[in-house]
């Protein structure tokens, strides 16, 4: 029997987990970085990071239906479906159904809900101070325009 060689994992920054790695895993060690950051900040004000997403898109996009908040959100329309369920429930959005499409249903946020992402944005804002404190402002317009034309290039569209 031979022994199990002992393989040392590296560091965030080091070997593959560093600037040498491949791309998509950058990203998606970002990825999970920051959502870990954002679920932090949430958690005190009792919202999961999809509930600030759901909330924070129809703040800026009133009256929508849950297929569109779904593609907003980047999640898929069965977990949007329960997502609107809890959300509802909790009071901090309603539905109706649409005035000319009755099987549609279009999303409000409640009085309830907008305090809900005041309270949020500030709570996230901290957050995405922290994650932007070490990029001078130029390098952010560039790693945003980046990531902007990833999503574009992409099948999100």
């Amino acid at each position: 029997m031979s022994k199990p060689h002992p393989t040392k994992i590296p560091a965030i920054g080091e070997g593959k987990r560093g600037e040498q790695g491949h791309i998509g895993y950058l990203l998606r060690q970002a990825h999970a970085a920051h959502r870990i950051r954002m679920e932090q900040a949430l958690a005190p004000l009792g919202l999961t990071l999809p509930q600030f997403s759901v909330l924070t898109m129809l703040g800026a996009y009133p009256g929508i239906s849950g297929a569109d908040l779904a593609r907003l959100s980047l999640l898929t329309p069965q977990t949007m479906s329960v997502i609107v369920s809890n959300l509802e429930r909790a009071e901090l959005l309603s539905r109706k159904p649409h005035a000319q499409h009755g099987r549609i249903q279009v999303i409000e946020l409640t009085e309830a809900g907008r305090q809900q992402l005041a309270h949020s944005k500030q709570a996230v804002h901290q957050a995405e101070e922290a994650l932007l404190s070490k990029v001078s402002v130029e390098e952010e317009s560039i790693i945003r325009r980046w990531l902007v034309s990833v999503a574009k290039e992409s099948i999100l569209t």
